[in-house]
């Protein structure tokens, strides 16, 4: 993947069946206000919208990437960063909209702090709440044990019951955090060289989590820093839940508890998080089968 940077910043948009977003995504990068040498690539999944077409009638300097079936989006991704060409890689969802300082505002802020393998922004979804999966903390069992069991909830502003989605945290400063969301997250192009791109064994949800976490061991810091902002129609993709979303959903924490924690625990641990995700995937099932009932 390691090839020399001809251009700052190489923007991958993954694609499936979200035609008017990815255009409205696409139309947001290119009324952004910079001097920064950049280059959007488009990656879409096996899409029956039409949208691939349609980009690329209105916005023919896109790298177009059109595969034949859903490979999933850690794959998509790799694919759009083996073409890529900037010092610089940023993955952006097709339901964002980045505003006209985003790029120059962040790429400036990893030119400054050479110690950052990767920073992300402040994502708000369309009612002007934070997305919270912005600036998150490694699901470790007794994080997701509190998370899960709604003591995050109870005590918003204590860091112990807050190790997950860091709501204690003040939105609007810099921290460093433990992972960022996939939906936009600037990586440094000499990290991607160093560790590899997204596991494509999570087809979706959970590779940003797992990324970041490489990232970090590989001794490189990830900055949540919210000098500016994104908006974030989270879940356009995937708003209709079938099986696959389900399980895909549940499945990527199996993976990374399998991948990064399972030899750090003992058995029972282990067990309570496989028998936690089994439940939580049944009751997901439940609830699905309620509403198509209802």
């Amino acid at each position: 993947m390691s090839r020399v940077p001809k251009m700052d910043l190489s923007i991958i948009v993954v694609n499936y069946n979200t035609k008017q977003l990815t255009l409205d995504c696409i139309r947001s990068v290119f009324s952004s206000a910079t001097s920064l040498n950049y280059e959007v690539i488009l990656v879409d999944n096996a899409s029956t919208d039409g949208t691939i077409e349609a980009v690329r009638e209105r916005h023919p300097e896109v790298l177009t990437l059109a595969n034949t079936r859903n490979v999933g989006f850690s794959k998509a991704n790799n694919q759009g960063m083996e073409i890529a060409s900037g010092r610089y890689i940023l993955l952006l969802n097709s339901d964002t909209i980045v505003e006209e300082h985003t790029l120059e505002t962040m790429v400036r802020y990893m030119d400054e702090h050479a110690d950052v393998g990767a920073s992300g922004c402040k994502l708000v979804l369309p009612n002007g709440s934070l997305d919270e999966a912005c600036k998150r903390g490694f699901p470790t069992p007794l994080a997701s044990f509190y998370y899960a069991f709604g003591f995050s909830k109870l005590f918003p502003n204590h860091p112990k019951f807050n190790q997950y989605k860091l709501i204690h945290l003040a939105p609007d400063q810099t921290y460093e955090v433990d992972c960022l969301v996939g939906a936009f997250m600037l990586v440094r192009r000499e990290v991607i060289d160093r560790i590899g791109g997204l596991d494509e064994e999570f087809f979706m949800y959970g590779e940003d989590i797992d990324w970041c976490y490489r990232i970090k061991e590989a001794g490189w810091r990830i900055m949540y820093h919210p000098a500016t902002t994104v908006i974030h129609y989270k879940g356009a993709s995937s708003r209709r839940k079938p099986f696959k979303i389900v399980y895909e959903f549940h499945r990527a924490m199996w993976l990374f508890h399998r991948k990064h924690y399972v030899k750090k625990y003992n058995f029972i641990v282990n067990g309570l998080v496989y028998f936690g995700i089994w439940t939580k995937f049944l009751m997901a099932l439940t609830k699905n089968s309620l509403k198509n009932i209802i």
